[in-house]
């Protein structure tokens, strides 16, 4: 049913090629050699064109009888792999009218045109690509070092981490003074993109070949990414129910992890995942959030967060833990007044699970894809702690979009009262003796005030404050070029939309807004996994590809905990 871009002639070549030889003697290809081909419209100008011979070829094809004895050849240096990392071939495109424009034949492939195949003619097609792509997969990993692999290293903050293994394996550790103890520990986050918003949204994997698409061939890679990278805690997005039930749970916790779970509450079968490992740390609470309300119009979608809290098990005191939280937020460009009220949600669970005996709070980390850039006003209020959104459009409220359709300006205040959530990103209720006590303190001491306080307070309603000093494990752009990083890349963009962000043990408070408040330290960036840029990733065919297996890239962190 798929039409070939290669001329008749080509065709007629690789229809005479195969006959000459009995079934049983090749594997013929997988799919048509239209299907490894790349339009070249998919490409920035500046990425190099992809040799377009894919996995399948290379795996499964054997060459005709006009090349001499087979046992000959068999026998010679000569090898497909070698020749195919040299050489490129170009066929003509007449269809192409523009750079970016895809080729009608393709165009008539995605929209289901000139399939006259059964539907069971299909599904068993269907389901032999799934098994072909699968042994192509364990094939590609038993010959060991995949082609196209992106290169990250990892940036080391502090000198004595780059002896840290060689000192625990010691039995010491040279920058521990007396007066306090060390718990270092990695944190990744990962949108693993579940394979139901895969197929829903196929348009943004057409740069892609089909057999990499199929969760037999991407579930190994993901696998195999979170074994090599080894971190102590996870954030998983986009964790599908039925493959985290029958897949996920139990391989990550034969690696070492518990998990913790909250699937979305509306029809998406896909939520967010926290796992730790089992020798580091034990559970103290979990405690799922719930985006959607059914009494609040404003939150009627479906996203939710997950707040953990930790105890370490080594180096630490009794009563020490740190706080982990994984959401998802909303990716609607334009909304902003529903991104902003998810996250005063999270921030509000946050306050209620990590404030520790003495007032203060305990270390907070916060992972997730916020579906925000860097530098939006979303992005700026995590960081600093307030967020002044008179007269801000709703559609620049995430950054998404450069040029956001519409100019309705966000409402004063922006959720409703009954939310049970303050401008602080606090629960109300919970603080409610705490802020009447303080009223009736101010009542008594300015009795004749009354209208002054009103009117203060009126003027205070378009500020959203939070009470934890934030920084962000990435700085977004490369230092030497000024070019952004990047952590998602399909067919529509490549920009940062995951973080870290977590609460810095730093003395000097003064220069972070909110931070005389938050009393929540202890946490040192010791390194992190670089990332790249979009032309980085477009050399080796963007996201996913053979071995990345998700549009978005894994975010890894080292921190270490110290209480003095």
């Amino acid at each position: 049913g798929r039409r070939s871009m290669l001329p008749r002639h080509v065709q007629r070549l690789g229809r005479d090629c195969i006959t000459h030889w009995n079934g049983s003697q090749i594997l013929a290809l997988n799919s048509p050699v239209s299907s490894c081909m790349r339009w070249a419209g998919h490409y920035p100008p500046w990425a190099s064109f992809p040799l377009p011979i894919s996995a399948d070829f290379s795996a499964n094809w054997r060459f005709p009888p006009f090349f001499g004895p087979w046992r000959q050849f068999q026998n010679s240096n000569w090898h497909l792999d070698n020749y195919t990392q040299s050489c490129c071939f170009h066929l003509p495109n007449p269809s192409m009218k523009s750079e970016g424009e895809e080729p009608l034949t393709k165009k008539r492939k995605l929209s289901g045109q000139d399939d006259t195949s059964t539907p069971e003619q299909q599904k068993n097609l269907s389901n032999q690509k799934e098994v072909s792509s699968l042994s192509v997969a364990q094939n590609e990993e038993k010959r060991g070092g995949k082609k196209g692999t992106i290169k990250r290293h990892w940036e080391y903050f502090c000198q004595q981490s780059k002896t840290m293994k060689i000192a625990k394996n010691k039995g010491s550790d040279q920058s521990i003074t007396g007066s306090e103890a060390a718990f270092d520990f990695t944190v990744m986050s990962y949108n693993i993109l579940s394979q139901n918003l895969l197929e829903d949204n196929s348009h943004l994997y057409r740069h892609c070949r089909q057999r990499l698409l199929f969760w037999t061939y991407r579930f190994p890679n993901i696998l195999r990414e979170i074994k090599e990278l080894d971190a102590d805690v996870l954030c998983l997005q986009e964790v599908q129910e039925d493959h985290y039930r029958t897949e996920i749970k139990s391989s990550l916790e034969s690696l070492g992890y518990h998990c913790e779970y909250k699937m979305r509450t509306g029809r998406k079968p896909d939520g967010c995942a926290i796992c730790f490992k089992t020798s580091k740390f034990s559970l103290i609470s979990s405690n799922p959030v719930e985006f959607f309300r059914r009494d609040i119009p404003l939150l009627d979608r479906d996203n939710v967060g997950l707040v953990l809290l930790l105890q370490p098990r080594f180096h630490c005191k009794a009563n020490a833990a740190i706080c982990i939280a994984n959401t998802h937020l909303l990716y609607n460009p334009r909304r902003g007044d529903i991104k902003l009220t998810q996250l005063a949600m999270l921030l509000a669970e946050i306050a209620s699970v990590a404030p520790q005996k003495d007032g203060s709070f305990c270390p907070i980390i916060i992972c997730g894809d916020f579906n925000s850039v860097p530098g939006s006003p979303l992005y700026r209020f995590i960081k600093e702690g307030k967020l002044n959104y008179e007269g801000l459009a709703i559609g620049k409220v995430s950054g998404q979009e450069q040029f956001p359709r519409g100019q309705r300006i966000l409402s004063i205040p922006i959720w409703p009262k009954k939310l049970g959530i303050s401008q602080n990103c606090v629960y109300e209720i919970k603080h409610q003796q705490k802020e009447e006590n303080a009223g009736e303190e101010l009542e008594t001491a300015k009795p004749d005030n009354t209208q002054e306080i009103v009117i203060a307070s009126e003027k205070l309603s378009s500020k959203l404050r939070h009470h934890f000093k934030l920084s962000s494990v990435y700085s977004h752009y490369f230092p030497e070029t000024g070019i952004p990083e990047v952590t998602t890349c399909h067919s529509r963009s490549a920009v940062t939309v995951d973080y870290i962000f977590y609460s810095a043990a730093n003395d000097d408070t003064a220069d972070q807004p909110g931070a005389e408040d938050s009393l929540c330290g202890g946490l040192k960036l010791l390194g992190r996994l670089a990332l790249v840029t979009e032309k980085d990733l477009w050399t080796v065919n963007g996201l996913p590809n053979e071995n990345n297996s998700s549009d978005h890239l894994p975010l890894l962190a080292e921190f270490r905990l110290i209480e003095r």
